[in-house]
């Protein structure tokens, strides 16, 4: 089946009992069982059947079996949200005294994840360029126990070669871990490209317009012993597992993603390219506020080659402008009528936020400056709506609704 097809109708584990073609919410938390040694076998991981919903539900499974039949994977696991997707991912893989290879270009949340959590934990980090594989090898020793990031960074909008990067990390034997959240994995297939484990934010796209939070951890079976750990050890004891209701919602979620997703991708490659058109027009006027536009999709973008070779035609729906000043965003914000002032990416609706300011607030000016995180930069998640209406509302926010639409 194609992925369109198989993400409708992937079979259940068990036939339901009323024969159900949706799912059901199995908001129960314990399983009866036929006979002792049946239950022993079902908690002890022998025989694979529902036992307590804190570690596995036939909703949740559900939405594992899913995913993991898209991507091919060896096993699926499913979070309350990203970042304890990411979290439980880095804790199974490394212990004091180790080390993460990652960048400084991740979002907030997961910078300080690694850089002050896990710190405290014993667990060291050493930030390169993921863009330099040279540099990425040169990091590298007997003590790095993964290499990590974004697939196309948030705010940054960075692509690195995948294929390069897993030839460093499996040269030092450690697996190359990749969020993929900002590009659904229904669009690629990252281990071809040597990825070993992806990490998603199933908040986002697959949730079906910000139902629910939710986060996956997709393993493709090449790091021995990582999916035993991260379901008996790090899941056991330290929960997050998804609730039965949030994985109700993003299987529907993840049967409509391919038609949300393209209209989105078209409508943000259509929007970018009408803003560069303007940010480089002669007809703007000299006062316009527009700097830069910044989309992956974009032909003249350095990243738009690699990011088609390793992700197929489209580049998902999030862009940046960068305006005069951060007073100039904010004049931006106020003035939106349409498009949502907030956080979170992939909503259907489309959302505009103001990065330094909010979701890497906590940050002094150096270290965002070490992120490349600026105070003129402006993020558009662009949702499903008329790209015309969302161009228009854009201008007059800008201050050019004298231009021809």
């Amino acid at each position: 089946m194609k992925r369109q097809t198989q993400a409708i109708h992937t079979a259940f584990a068990r036939r339901d009992a009323y024969d159900a073609i949706s799912m059901p919410v199995y908001h129960s938390v314990a399983y009866e069982f036929d006979d002792a040694a049946t239950m022993a076998d079902a908690f002890t991981n022998r025989i694979d059947a529902p036992d307590y919903s804190r570690v596995e539900n036939p909703t949740v499974t559900h939405l594992e079996q899913k995913v993991k039949a898209l991507t091919q994977a060896t096993a699926v696991t499913a979070f309350n949200n990203g970042m304890a997707a990411i979290s439980a991912t880095l804790i199974t893989l490394a212990e004091a005294g180790q080390t993460i290879v990652t960048s400084r270009h991740l979002f907030g949340n997961t910078f300080s994840l690694i850089v002050s959590t896990l710190a405290r934990l014993g667990i060291r980090h050493r930030l390169v360029d993921m863009t330099n594989a040279e540099e990425v090898e040169a990091a590298m020793d007997e003590s790095v126990c993964a290499i990590f990031l974004e697939v196309l960074t948030n705010p940054q909008l960075e692509v690195a070669d995948l294929k390069a990067l897993s030839a460093v990390a499996h040269k030092w034997n450690v697996p190359l871990v990749a969020d993929s959240t900002a590009i659904p994995f229904t669009e690629h297939h990252l281990h071809d490209l040597g990825v070993d484990i992806e990490v998603v934010s199933s908040t986002k796209y697959i949730s079906g317009g910000a139902t629910s939070l939710g986060g996956l951890v997709i393993d493709y079976g090449t790091r021995t012993g990582f999916n035993e750990r991260l379901k008996l050890e790090v899941l056991f004891n330290l929960g997050g597992y998804m609730t039965p209701h949030a994985a109700y919602m993003q299987t529907i979620g993840l049967e409509t993603l391919h038609a949300r997703y393209g209209v989105q991708s078209a409508n943000a490659k259509a929007l970018a390219t009408r803003l560069k058109a303007v940010c480089s027009g002669s007809d703007a006027p000299s006062d316009c506020p527009l700097r830069a536009v910044n989309y992956v999709g974009l032909a003249d973008n350095p990243y738009h080659a690699l990011a088609a070779t390793q992700f197929g035609p489209t580049a998902g729906a999030m862009l940046t402008i960068d305006l005069a000043s951060e007073e100039a965003c904010f004049d931006f914000l106020n003035k939106l009528k349409l498009i949502r002032r907030a956080t979170n990416l992939f909503d259907n609706r489309t959302l505009a936020i103001h990065p330094a300011s909010t979701i890497f607030g906590l940050f002094t000016p150096e270290e965002l400056q070490a992120m490349d995180v600026h105070d003129t930069t402006i993020r558009l998640s662009i949702g499903l709506e008329d790209a015309d209406d969302l161009f228009e509302d854009i201008c007059q926010a800008l201050g050019l609704s004298q231009l021809d639409k």
